[in-house]
């Protein structure tokens, strides 16, 4: 039964976040359709953590994630993700409703993403560190697919925008045929004042600040690694075949760190939540540094930093919840990792937005090196929660 749901969930979750970078891999092919400058075409990739932001903080206010069947909430969420994301082939490319309907998708991911993770610790507390990799694996792939989907079906970025609709429709399914876990809790009503433990708590403190400086560069990264590497490539090669080498190694770079999400959760079971975050975060800092170094070198090499990067910049994400999960009360879990996402995101809007603004003022090397002051200011945060310096 566990393993059961435990797979289904997780596929429901690749199969829903993989609406929140179909703008991002489309990009490219609607420029020839887009009539708006650089900040508005931005909006398109930065509206939906925007989105995101408002609904997480929804989900944390309201409490509905303790306080409903988890599983509703997060297939009506990935439906009604679905419609407003095909919804965009009835707008322009680029204008206002096209934002208006990627901010509204990225509202409604706010009951899929942490509403996802509800769900999972509530089938473990030893290996919870494993289940919430599995979870962020699946979410990582998730927004990975986009780029694929771009890949296999070229310039046609109207069937990729369908196509990941339809996965988030069969993610709404799948999600209403797993089970809630012995470890699950709920409340019968929301009380506000546990959220203020984010703040209050000091371990919940360093948690969400080691979240933050983590997010400074995850989604500008898996945003803008596309564009950042057609332009590395374009300096060697056509601009064609630059773009289609560009798709896949957004496609591989995003992907390949599902593939550790699983394991490092395992490590942080048995070494240390907090030991996992800071090597992480210490390895994406200096993937960061390389990228600035290498960049319009040899493809091939460019390609395998940018996998370097993707490789370490994500395994950690899930550790940051599982402490929050650890530290919180158990009822009031999902309302605080649903506050935690939301500050984390509502700091991506930033470096969303301005990733492409600072790469074409000061090239795309320096902003590199920009990105790499997150997880250097993240290792700081959560350096005296490693469970050596709590147990002294």
């Amino acid at each position: 039964m566990k393993g059961r749901s435990i797979i289904l969930l997780v596929l429901a979750e690749v199969a829903a976040m993989t609406l929140w970078f179909v703008s991002s891999a489309t990009l490219a092919d609607q420029q020839s359709e887009i009539q708006a400058g650089a900040f508005k075409t931005a909006l398109l990739v930065s509206g939906v953590p925007a989105g995101f932001v408002a609904g997480a903080l929804y989900v944390a206010m309201t409490g509905i994630a303790d306080r409903f069947d988890p599983r509703r909430v997060f297939a009506v969420a990935a439906l009604l993700a679905a419609v407003a994301n095909a919804a965009m082939l009835l707008v322009p490319p680029g204008s206002t409703p096209a934002i208006l309907l990627r901010i509204f998708t990225g509202f409604c991911l706010a009951g899929v993403y942490p509403v996802g993770m509800k769900i999972m610790v509530g089938w473990g507390k030893e290996d919870r560190g494993w289940l919430v990799g599995l979870l962020v694996g699946g979410l990582t792939l998730g927004s990975a697919a986009p780029h694929l989907l771009s890949w296999l079906g070229g310039s046609n970025w109207q069937l990729t925008t369908l196509a990941a609709s339809c996965l988030s429709v069969l993610a709404s399914l799948l999600v209403l045929q797993t089970r809630l876990g012995p470890y699950h809790t709920t409340q019968a009503r929301f009380d506000a004042r546990q959220i203020t433990l984010a703040w209050t708590d000091i371990r919940l403190r360093r948690a969400f600040l080691g979240y933050l400086g983590h997010v400074w560069e995850l989604y500008a990264m898996w945003g803008w690694v596309a564009p950042a590497a057609a332009a590395s490539y374009a300096l060697r090669m056509s601009p064609e075949q630059a773009l289609e080498w560009s798709k896949l190694t957004a496609f591989v770079a995003i992907g390949s760190g599902a593939l550790l999400c699983p394991f490092a959760g395992r490590f942080a079971d048995r070494l240390g939540k907090a030991e996992l975050t800071i090597l992480a975060m210490g390895c994406s800092c200096l993937a960061a540094l390389l990228a600035a170094v290498v960049f319009g070198g040899p493809a091939l090499l460019v390609a395998a930093v940018f996998i370097f990067w993707g490789l370490a910049i994500i395994p950690d994400s899930a550790q940051f919840s599982a402490l929050v999960a650890d530290f919180a009360p158990p009822e009031a879990t999902g309302s605080l990792m649903s506050l935690q996402t939301a500050l984390g995101f509502a700091l991506t809007i930033v470096t969303v937005q301005l990733t492409p603004l600072i790469a074409e003022s000061v090239g795309w090397p320096l902003l590199f090196c920009f990105l790499a002051l997150g997880p250097f200011a993240g290792i700081l945060g959560m350096w005296k929660l490693r469970r050596g310096y709590r147990s002294a």
